[in-house]
């Protein structure tokens, strides 16, 4: 005999999750009837249904074959921590006995005992609510023989009851009983017995777990069974896909008992879509109805308006439609049902995530234009439409936080009870908007991987690109959903990151670290999922965006803006790392937290940065006489890196006549404006350049120019001194220290065009100065290898403990978290 003994009706209508109090939406509005039929379909041999403090579904199909009364009763310990608890085969006037019983935990287990009910101990990892300590399990392994393993709760928190069940010794339970200070319920507590059902509140999932009881002949015969030792609990256990479609099905049902759309269901593709994935069909599903076959011979797309001139409600139904119409998957699901098993979960998700994703891409585009067009009134409407949109997704950052928190609650006890814990090493999951570009922080991050690989860590890379890249161990490249250029800045591209498939993917790969490199749409997706996943989360402020967009516009409105945005975002992390002391200094000016911010080591390539290297490149690559001082600068071709002043200046150099050239290696926005201004002076632009050409540029070079005072660290200065020459930087910014002033370079006072001309020949004209220099700057650097900085840095990443919340069921404050960080910064 199969039972499938935890499930639930209409009648359990009180709601316990965050979202659907806030609706003041049941927990389920599945007919009791119908939960028999589907039971019995399904191969159950008896049927209860155990609804939330009540037994009126199981009443309702009392008189049919094989049915027998349960019920989940809410109980108490004496502190007001809540657990549920099975009980089965209670008359009505037990019942009664028993929601008066249930106040306190002990009273009810007596109760049972006395009149030989059979109770089964629910979840029992669970928080039910936000109180469930180690000492309340302690006394449920006292109180409970019969544990349930569940269909709703994830797989690993089912194997951490099991894993537990398994260890109990007599030595423990007589050590529990002296600690708690009564007896154990029954004799041999610790030889436990595992039962099992589905948990189910929209009738999706009834009978995909259950409890098996062989040749047992009636109902007698099963609950024997169970005593004896004989079940066997079938629970594959939940998947957060399972969770959130369940939770999808009973707001539907829920919006439909609201809104009459019976009349409405046959006659839309997007109503019977949503009717046939998220509700409870037959077992052989149902014929499609007879305008499926009128709608495939004259489809037709809505065209989808933007969000300033539709409802976002109104951009979800288009797309959707589109979607359905396009993908014979899900025209399938609208022509023959949800007959699909649990698969349909996984294309929900993927019908979820596809929606979400286009969507997303209306309201980037749309706040894009309301920035650059400076329609500041608008972006506030639109910034309310993002909030709306998470709303929408809100099942899912439920689901996956739930599962996650069950995950490490679940460790936690095993680790309390001398278990064999799960726990694995830390997994550290570093997200950038920059990979595979050339500039500073994606060489660090090259690096990183490159280390960490090394070292044996378990570190990856989470980046967004439009062209798939050649697979590299260690990287994790999504594809974007949306792609745009900044007006001021064509070479930047502005990426939407798929942020469903980014969250699922970090749960799945269970990261217990979330470190952000940049606060672009993929580091706001970071804070996203760790946030939901209650992982801690750290960041770098490696970039000056903010006097970025000053040195682009000309507008300090512009900078005050996005140094707003800067310190909302950094704000939310739990550890900033900087730098320099600069960079340091400078956040600490806006208002950052000063216990949040960390000066971290960063290191160099000591082996690919080598005076070695140089090998006459300017000859050989680009037909040049050897024959004038080099000077070099490397980095993005920019207004902000202070280009201009580094033009002018090197004009008045030659003037002056001293025999130099400067090389300018990059690329950028401002290259054509300077290669005009610098038209018959002895200017080499490289342009971008690759492997080894880099490191042999820099060793065949004489100086290094980087007048820059917007960096806020400057990895060119580092590359420049390990390849064997000086350094000339800007007295601002974090450059100025990382090298040793008047022994490996000069610090010269930023925009002062004399003073750069005057450090320039002084290095130009004097050969063994600058040889002194440049040997100096090689020791110096030697002693800054990188797998030394980068096994510090990882130190400090991992040193921060994931969250461990048994109460992470509610996912209120998240939800509410996002609103207010959006209206904070639209204001």
């Amino acid at each position: 005999m199969k039972i499938d003994l935890h499930c639930h009706s209409k009648h359990s209508n009180v709601p316990n999750l965050w979202v659907m109090k806030k609706l003041n939406c049941p927990e389920s509005f599945t007919e009791p009837l119908a939960i028999y039929q589907r039971l019995r379909e399904k191969g159950m041999g008896a049927v209860t249904i155990t609804d939330h403090d009540t037994i009126h579904g199981a009443l309702e199909i009392a008189h049919l074959p094989g049915a027998f009364t349960g019920c989940e009763y809410t109980t108490h310990f004496p502190d007001r921590c809540k657990v549920h608890i099975l009980v089965y085969r209670q008359t009505e006037a037990q019942h009664a006995d028993l929601m008066h019983a249930r106040k306190n935990i002990f009273d009810l287990v007596a109760y049972c005992q006395q009149h030989g009910l059979p109770m089964v101990c629910a979840h029992p990892f669970f928080w039910v609510n936000d109180r469930l300590t180690l000492d309340h399990i302690e006394q449920l392994v006292l109180l409970f023989r019969n544990w349930e393993i569940n269909g709703d709760i994830s797989p690993a928190m089912n194997n951490a009851v099991i894993q537990l069940v398994r260890h109990l010794t007599p030595v423990q339970i007589e050590r529990l009983a002296d600690k708690h200070g009564f007896a154990p319920a029954e004799p041999e507590m610790w030889k436990k017995l595992i039962v099992a059902g589905s948990d189910c509140h929209s009738g999706l999932n009834l009978a995909q777990s259950y409890t098996k009881v062989s040749d047992a002949p009636d109902l007698d015969g099963f609950w024997r069974g169970v005593s004896e030792g004989q079940a066997k609990a079938i629970c594959p256990g939940g998947t957060p896909e399972a969770f959130a479609r369940n939770v999808y099905s009973v707001g539907y049902q829920f919006y439909k008992s609201r809104v009459n759309l019976d009349p409405f269901v046959q006659k839309d593709v997007f109503l019977n879509f949503l009717e046939r994935a998220l509700i409870m069909q037959g077992e052989a599903g149902t014929a499609a109805p007879a305008w499926y076959h009128m709608m495939l011979s004259r489809r037709r797309a809505r065209q989808s308006r933007s969000i300033g001139e539709h409802s976002l409600f109104q951009i979800a139904r288009n797309e959707s439609e589109k979607l359905i119409h396009g993908d014979p998957q899900l025209m399938a699901i609208v022509r023959d049902g949800n007959t699909h098993g649990s698969d349909l979960d996984q294309k929900w998700f993927d019908f979820a995530n596809q929606v979400s994703n286009r969507m997303l891409v209306h309201f980037g585009n749309h706040m894009l234009d309301r920035v650059t067009g400076a329609h500041l009134f608008d972006l506030f409407h639109t910034l309310g439409s993002a909030g709306a949109l998470g709303a929408t997704l809100a099942p899912y950052f439920i689901a996956f936080s739930l599962h996650r928190q069950e995950r490490l609650w679940s460790e936690e006890v095993l680790q309390h009870f001398g278990a064999e814990s799960t726990r694995s090493a830390p997994k550290v999951a570093h997200f950038t908007d920059t990979f595979n570009e050339v500039n500073g922080v994606a060489r660090t991050l090259q690096q990183n991987l490159a280390m960490a690989q090394e070292l044996g860590k378990d570190y990856s890379i989470i980046t967004c690109f439009p062209e798939r890249e050649p697979f590299q161990r260690g990287v994790v490249q999504f594809t974007p959903v949306g792609v745009c250029g900044l007006p001021e800045y064509p070479e930047l591209k502005v990426l939407t990151p798929p942020f469903l498939q980014m969250l699922k993917h970090c749960y799945e790969e269970g990261v217990t670290h979330i470190h952000a490199a940049t606060p672009g749409p993929v580091g706001l997706a970071a804070l996203g999922i760790a946030r939901i996943l209650r992982l801690p989360i750290s960041g770098t402020y490696h970039t000056a965006i903010p006097q970025y967009g000053k040195a682009l516009t000309d507008d300090t409105y512009v900078e005050d803006l996005l140094w707003k945005g800067m310190v909302w975002f950094y704000e939310q992390l739990d550890t900033i790392y900087v730098p320099s002391k600069a960079t340091a200094a400078e956040l600490l000016e806006h208002g950052l937290n000063p216990d949040k911010i960390r000066v971290y080591p960063r290191g160099i390539d000591v082996e690919r940065f080598h005076p070695a290297k140089r090998n006459g490149i300017f000859s050989e690559r680009f037909g040049i006489d050897d024959d004038r001082v080099n000077i070099l600068f490397v980095g993005r071709v920019s207004p902000e890196k202070n280009l201009p002043l580094l033009a002018k200046s090197f004009r008045t150099l030659i003037e002056r006549g001293v025999h130099a050239r400067l090389v300018i290696a990059g690329d950028g926005p401002y290259r054509a404006e300077m290669e005009a201004e610098l038209a018959g002076l002895p200017v080499l632009f490289t342009g971008y350049l690759q492997g080894e050409d880099l490191p042999a540029l820099y060793a065949s070079s004489d100086l290094l120019a980087f007048p820059s005072t917007s960096d806020t660290f400057g990895n060119v200065v580092l590359e420049a001194q390990a390849s064997g020459i000086p350094v000339i930087v800007s007295d601002e910014g974090g450059p100025q220290e990382n090298l040793l002033p008047g022994r490996t370079g000069l610090v010269v006072p930023a925009h002062d065009g004399d003073a750069l001309v005057d450090a320039m020949a002084e290095l130009a004209t004097q050969y063994e100065r600058r040889r002194e220099m440049g040997h100096e700057a090689r020791l110096y650097m030697a002693s800054r290898g990188f797998k030394a900085a980068f096994a510090q840095l990882y130190g400090m990443y991992v040193s921060e403990e994931p969250v461990v919340d048994a109460g992470g069921a509610d996912a209120g404050s998240f939800m509410q978290a996002m609103t207010s960080h959006m209206a904070r910064l639209a204001s």
